[in-house]
């Protein structure tokens, strides 16, 4: 393999490696304008965005051993990596495709698992980490004895399903 496609292929390895998550997206219609407002966004989540070519992105996730994505590696590919926060990622590129109608997601790998675009879109919705935790604490705050009556409820609805099926 010559040096230069070592060099490009080591490159997107490296851009792979940053995040458990990888989106991939089609960029076809963006300007550079787009990319740069896009980029800007991104930068918040330490997310980036990647032009890469589909052989290369290929050969890098096959010797990273990703699952094969040859189903979303058709026209123009970009990859958007790194930051800490997959859900607020997806929710920028969400937002960005509605507002410009721009960058479509293809799909992606969440912890080594295929995602599709629908389930990117999923991600999209789901309250940050932050949040999560917030709303978890604040349920621990409730009474003990409103947590039993909670949990109860819960069986009871469960027991009554049960039965019914």
């Amino acid at each position: 393999m010559r040096s230069e496609k070592k060099y490009i292929i080591n490159e997107v390895e490296g851009h792979l490696k940053k995040s458990d998550y990888v989106y991939l997206a089609n960029y076809e219609k963006v300007t550079v304008a787009n990319v740069a407002a896009l980029r800007k966004k991104l930068a918040v989540e330490k997310a980036e965005f990647h032009v890469v070519k589909n052989s290369s992105l290929r050969v890098a996730a096959k010797g990273l051993s990703l699952p094969e994505v040859d189903q979303w590696l058709k026209g123009q590919t970009a990859i958007i990596t790194g930051g800490t926060n997959p859900t607020g990622v997806a929710k920028i590129l969400r937002d960005f495709f509605k507002d410009t109608q721009k960058v479509a997601i293809k799909g992606g790998i969440f912890e080594k698992l295929l995602v599709d675009a629908a389930a990117v879109e999923k991600l999209a919705d789901v309250p940050p980490v932050a949040v999560l935790k917030s709303q978890f604490l604040g349920l621990l705050k409730i009474k003990p004895q409103q947590f039993a009556a909670l949990v109860k409820a819960y069986a009871d609805k469960k027991e009554k399903e049960g039965a019914a099926a």
